[in-house]
């Protein structure tokens, strides 16, 4: 099998970064990561139950989302989704802190991403979570 020189030079790029971001400390703990913890340990009692019924799901991106509308009563959804948002813009600062934490900022998506498949692994049987672009009950 032959390699061209470009693509010899693209695998040790890329082979280097993979070992570079496997030494990411991602239980690092700073200030800046313990506060968004605390804020996201305190909002997760509120959003329990909307994992449970199934309103709420855990996306492939890291994220949350609405998944089913329906099983929040009408007089409850902007809450909820005050809550979506708000864990959101904590998932989207922790990923971000842990990366400037390890003085890597560029980590940032893969950060996202390994986040995503633990969120996903460790979510509790009846909680929905996005797998191959559809949600699925775990």
């Amino acid at each position: 099998m032959k390699y061209s020189f470009k693509s010899l030079v693209a695998l040790f790029v890329l082979a280097a970064s993979l070992n570079v971001y496997a030494a990411a400390d991602l239980e690092v703990n700073t200030p800046g990561v313990n506060a968004i913890k605390t804020s996201m340990q305190a909002r997760h009692a509120q959003l329990a139950p909307h994992y449970v019924s199934g309103a709420v799901g855990l996306t492939m991106d890291g994220m949350i989302a609405l998944r089913d509308a329906g099983s929040v009563p009408l007089a409850a959804r902007q809450t909820v989704n005050a809550l979506i948002a708000a864990e959101n813009q904590d998932r989207d600062a922790l990923y971000a802190e842990i990366a400037n934490a390890n003085a890597h900022p560029e980590w940032k998506a893969e950060i996202r991403s390994t986040f995503a498949q633990r969120w996903i692994q460790r979510a509790q049987s009846g909680w929905w979570v996005m797998s191959n672009g559809s949600w699925t009950q775990k």
